[in-house]
């Protein structure tokens, strides 16, 4: 998990250690990762403070400063590949069904492993969807980046699906960005009321809309 600390275990071993530096280096950094996640989650960006980060992650100061200027720094880091992993287990998810796959097989696919992993992740997605406007117009700029990828995403899928089925309408550019913006906001809105678990029931109403603009399709009863 992304913010799984070692508040409460041992350190890494101080002088000489058995493992080389890069691997002594590469450990410190993810617990420091990891731990900023958790100590933002919990406390809010404001008032989480680099010995918080320390303290969670065993390591110590001096440490912290060998990877990252400052808290800012270090929260951009941990966010940053906690949106690549998101993304990659978005992409896995499709790309993991048979090539011969239906279109609309792997746009669920796709928007199952979005949902899963942010209810997989609870820290994370909170971190993300709730925190990031508090840290600053650089985490702002990443949090308003990530729909446009999506949106992205999703136009890719629609143009190729569209050669399967011609009979799908054209929409403009916009039409992905309004349906990744409408996508962050529903996940967030459960994220705020504190229901993380529950986002994959999101998975057919966030499919029933893709489907609603991109194929035209009517919206099923009962979603």
């Amino acid at each position: 998990m992304l913010a799984r600390t070692h508040e409460g275990k041992p350190g890494l071993p101080r002088g000489r250690s058995h493992l080389p530096p890069p691997a002594v280096s590469a450990s410190q950094r993810e617990r420091l990762l990891r731990s900023v996640i958790a100590a933002v989650s919990e406390c809010g960006y404001q008032a989480v403070t680099v010995a918080d980060i320390v303290r969670r992650a065993r390591v110590s100061k001096n440490a912290f400063y060998a990877h990252f200027a400052n808290k800012e720094e270090c929260f951009l880091a941990a966010t940053g590949e906690g949106r690549e992993l998101m993304i990659a287990r978005v992409t896995s998810a499709s790309r993991a069904l048979p090539a011969e796959a239906d279109d609309e097989d792997l746009l669920r696919a796709a928007c199952r492993g979005f949902l899963t992993f942010l209810a997989d992740e609870p820290a994370f997605a909170r971190v993300f969807y709730i925190h990031m406007p508090a840290a600053g117009p650089r985490a702002v700029s990443r949090l308003d980046a990530a729909p446009r990828l999506f949106a992205e995403m999703n136009r890719r899928w629609h143009e190729r699906a569209r050669e399967r089925h011609p009979d799908w309408p054209a929409v403009p550019p916009g039409a992905y960005l309004a349906l990744a913006g409408a996508t962050a906001e529903l996940a967030r809105s459960m994220v705020y009321a504190g229901r993380t678990d529950d986002l994959p029931e999101l998975e057919d109403t966030l499919v029933a809309l893709n489907l609603a603009v991109l194929a035209g399709r009517p919206w099923p009863p009962g979603t």
